[in-house]
């Protein structure tokens, strides 16, 4: 099927904490819905039959609760019938922005997926229900081909979002196409969390994922395409991710996924956004997913003469690394439970310092979830302490083999290259209770490659 995102640089209000009428947020809502249904009729005329829009990409970000609060819109959660707002923008008020994005697809004849702001009253006699009586949630909506709502999610795992609530339960949302069967819903910062993103996919067997996100670029092991990959390979999806575009605010990363191939933007250097279509597959058989165990070679257990090992930090985590040095060897990194292992001959030695780091523990900034990671990456200098730091570019071209005895079974194989480009290992999977990634020689230079195992139960 024929599918696009469009990662858009959204117009933001110059001051998000002041409060303002319902017309002037619509106003602003509307410069950047006017962007969308270029983007929408562009993305039809290329054959798409579905488009994905980014998260907060029409009312922008950095409100209040109640500064936000003339954005939302009112938005049933529930199945209770169908409603196609383009068709019947009388039914309930407050709807402007759902019945235009009801409108785009509607007249292009094409499903859409959008990110919006929704607002529900609630009864005092619920106990969930906020001082100001009133759920505000961040929604996903997506429209059949007619217009017609299909489907709402509300984001579970929030990121430090004061303006919005947690919806009481996780929202297991999906929804049917013709072309590619069930799509699966959820939002940035759920991408690493057990609920609902997993649980999801597991329980309804999803093998197609929708993904608007707003998503700040971490290196070297969360940068938003390298990651997106990662997932779509570690659970044999494809995911259309589309994130928005603010290079300031190291915003960018989006692209159409399958396990084995990908069609990615990620521009820190210029302004305005980006559409991209491209024709995939339908997964409809199980592959072997990284999940599951499969043969392959492990060999040699890491010589005992390894270098010395040292600590640096590496996003916010305090890794365990051994330098990698000369043109080839073995090492064995450890901390806690978790011993890493790498074989490794680079083609050619330049003067670039490369280190095997391991980390198993809880991370703790910017959200609270258990991490297991074997990573050799290239450090931003030659000094130890330069290991850990975000580095953009690289030379070294390295076959490796590397693997772990992770506790998890979640593992997401990241493998980023020079440029923040992608690249695709050549096997990887589980052998003797070790998970393993190899590549004989990467496209450009080894920025990244790691095993970032989530072990979910220790959050």
């Amino acid at each position: 099927y024929v599918a696009a995102v469009y990662e858009h640089e959204s117009i933001l209000s110059p001051n998000p904490a002041a409060l303002v009428e319902r017309r002037s947020a619509l106003e602003l809502m509307g410069r950047n819905l006017d962007i969308y249904e270029q983007q929408v009729l562009a993305a039809a005329r290329q054959g798409a039959q579905i488009i994905v829009f980014p998260e907060d990409g029409i009312h922008g970000f950095n409100f209040t609760r109640s500064s936000i609060y003339p954005y939302l819109d009112f938005v049933l959660h529930s199945h209770s019938g169908q409603w196609n707002p383009c068709r019947e923008p009388y039914l309930f008020n407050d709807t402007e922005v759902v019945q235009r994005l009801s409108c785009m697809a509607l007249k292009n004849k094409i499903f859409l997926v959008a990110n919006l702001g929704t607002k529900q009253p609630c009864e005092r006699t619920d106990p969930r229900c906020p001082a100001d009586g009133r759920y505000q949630f961040n929604t996903n909506v997506a429209f059949d081909a007619d217009g017609t709502l299909l489907a709402t999610y509300r984001k579970h795992n929030l990121y430090f979002e004061y303006a919005f609530d947690t919806p009481p339960e996780p929202d297991y949302t999906f929804f049917d196409t013709p072309f590619a069967g069930k799509f699966g819903m959820f939002t940035c910062f759920d991408i690493l969390f057990f609920e609902p993103a997993v649980n999801l996919i597991r329980r309804y067997n999803l093998k197609q994922i929708v993904y608007p996100t707003a998503w700040m670029n971490q290196l070297p092991l969360l940068s938003a395409v390298e990651f997106q990959q990662a997932f779509a390979t570690a659970f044999n999806v494809n995911i259309l991710a589309a994130n928005i575009h603010h290079p300031t605010l190291g915003m960018t990363g989006s692209g159409i996924y399958t396990p084995v191939k990908s069609f990615i933007y990620h521009n820190m250097e210029s302004y305005g956004g980006k559409l991209i279509v491209a024709e995939i597959p339908v997964i409809t058989t199980d592959y072997k997913t990284s999940l599951e165990k499969t043969p392959g070679r492990v060999s040699g257990r890491g010589n005992q003469h390894s270098p010395p090992s040292f600590y640096a930090e590496m996003m916010y985590d305090n890794f365990t690394f051994v330098p990698v040095w000369g043109e080839k060897g073995e090492l064995q990194v450890c901390a806690n439970t978790l011993c890493c292992y790498l074989n490794y001959q680079r083609a050619v030695l330049t003067d670039e310092l490369y280190a095997l780091g391991v980390f198993d523990g809880l991370h703790t900034v910017h959200g609270t979830y258990y991490v297991q990671a074997c990573a050799l990456v290239k450090c931003g200098g030659l000094s130890f302490s330069t290991c850990g730091q975000e580095v953009t570019d690289a030379t070294a071209l390295i076959d490796f083999q590397l693997w772990g005895n992770m506790s998890t079974p979640y593992i997401f194989p990241l493998l980023l290259t020079s440029g923040i480009t992608l690249d695709f290992a050549d096997h990887m999977g589980w052998k003797n209770n070790h998970y393993f990634i190899s590549k004989n020689r990467t496209s450009s230079g080894l920025l990244t490659a790691a095993l970032y195992g989530r072990w979910y139960e220790k959050d």
